[in-house]
């Protein structure tokens, strides 16, 4: 039986129907919708399939429509907008049994040399990820063992996922709570060396947690729910090269809810503190 990272490996993988047009799975699973980071991941493989290759993947924007269905395939159409000398754009469609349900525009920059280059820190130092537990092991330390949905769950989960601050369980600890959330983050085992598989699962991963800012002034990130949550576009720019199977810090902060809309934006690191990707995304929340 392969691993989890073995098996995002896989989903990754499309499967090439037409010169432009791409089919990726939709695993059969319990959740309500397809989850995004997939579809997202799966369109940005669709559209740097239809490149040269020598061009990195530099940012991308994207809307979630309508929710997908599990279990279901899901086509990508690729359209090949601008191939510059410098830049290669590509807008993808992602079409779910004839209606559209997200879309993608990335775009490509081949590597050059900048006059400069200047970073700002990060906000602030946190613990290194292996003395931080695991999800798994901090719900089992609250609950004395892990449910059997959340189990098959972890099982599953090609993300090792390490929460900087604790879990919150109560409505006494989130009482004055910022809307800020870091995790540690990489996948459980190796994704090989293609650049655009860690550029794909990485987007895949940036959809994971980073609404959780939104929810942690409101309600335990963990346990019953009061307000569900849903992404409606999603934003990222990619600034150096980057392995989604070493650790990543996802540093996570909601500067705006209102209207029934969250903003949340993340910044990801590499182990050295070097900024990697830059993330936005606006989610929309409704009592349930």
């Amino acid at each position: 039986m392969t691993n989890p990272a073995e098996r995002l490996v896989d989903l990754l993988d499309l499967e090439q129907i037409e010169v432009n047009i791409f089919r990726g799975r939709s695993p059969q699973e319990s959740l309500q919708r397809v989850f995004g980071g997939q579809v997202a991941g799966q369109a940005l493989v669709a559209a740097g399939r239809t490149t040269d290759g020598d061009r990195p993947v530099h940012s991308l924007h994207a809307y979630f429509l309508r929710p997908g269905r599990p279990g279901v395939p899901i086509v990508y159409q690729v359209e090949r907008v601008r191939d510059g000398r410098s830049f290669t754009t590509r807008r993808v469609t992602a079409v779910q049994e004839g209606r559209t349900i997200f879309n993608l525009t990335a775009s490509f920059h081949k590597p050059e040399e900048g006059p400069f280059e200047h970073q700002l820190p990060p906000a602030r130092k946190v613990p290194d990820p292996k003395e931080l537990p695991t999800v798994a092991e901090e719900i089992r330390e609250h609950l004395g063992a892990l449910p059997d949905q959340l189990e098959r769950m972890a099982r599953h989960q090609p993300f090792d996922i390490r929460y900087v601050d604790r879990l919150r369980w109560s409505a006494e600890e989130i009482r004055d709570a910022e809307p800020r959330s870091a995790v540690w983050m990489r996948a459980v085992g190796p994704l090989g060396d293609d650049p655009l598989v860690h550029t794909c699962a990485l987007t895949y991963a940036s959809d994971m947690t980073l609404l959780d800012a939104v929810r942690i002034p409101v309600e335990p990130l963990w346990g019953p729910r009061a307000f569900d949550l849903a992404s409606l576009d999603h934003a990222m720019w990619f600034h150096r090269p980057f392995r989604a199977d070493e650790w990543f810090l996802y540093d996570q902060e909601s500067p705006i809810a209102t209207g029934g809309r969250g903003l949340a934006r993340g910044r990801i690191y590499d182990l050295e503190g070097r900024l990697l990707v830059s993330v936005v995304q606006e989610g929309l929340f409704r009592a349930l």
